[in-house]
């Protein structure tokens, strides 16, 4: 996929201790087919706090932002064990629910990559989803089968499967 100048995207840092994680920003510019810099929207320069960071990143660091998401968790909630992202730190970190704390709302999420657990609320959450081959899919469900992203709807294979107002959802029919 090819992003142009003042697209919206997410970059994977490599740094150690932020392997896996992603920042919102926008292309800046694009300075060999595999190359781009962007501008975050989060982060900031280390020696100047008020000047957002700009850096150079390679085409496999880069994906689209992720598709909008109505939290149909507030409504039914989140599963022991469902991939997330959490929002914290400035990014986006993928992580696994543990349990729900009944008195706030609140979801602990696991992170394999720290091995903390951490309780986030609902707005700081949303469901995990993998950039693969130019689509957005889940994570692997039903013994290896994925659902993909189709501009307002997820499709799969296994069993009918679609996406309401924009949320994750599983409708299985006969």
């Amino acid at each position: 996929m090819s992003f142009g100048r003042g697209d919206r995207v997410e970059v994977c840092s490599k740094e150690p201790g932020f392997v896996g994680s992603y920042y919102a920003a926008t292309v800046v510019s694009q300075l060999r087919k595999d190359l781009f810099v962007v501008q975050y929207e989060n982060l900031v320069e280390e020696n100047n706090h008020t000047q957002l960071l700009v850096e150079t990143v390679r085409h496999n660091e880069v994906r689209p932002v992720s598709p909008p998401q109505v939290n149909e968790a507030a409504a039914s909630g989140f599963r022991y064990l469902d991939q997330v992202d959490a929002f914290d730190n400035d990014g986006w970190w993928v992580g696994k629910i543990t349990r729900r704390r009944g008195s706030d709302g609140h979801y602990f999420v696991y992170f394999e990559t720290t091995g903390d657990e951490i309780a986030y609320p609902l707005s700081r959450l949303r469901a995990h989803l993998d950039w693969v081959k130019g689509k957005w899919v889940s994570p692997k469900i039903n013994k290896g089968k994925r659902m993909v992203y189709n501009g307002g709807e997820y499709t799969g294979d296994q069993k009918r499967q679609r996406m309401i107002s924009s949320s994750i959802s599983y409708v299985y029919g006969a």
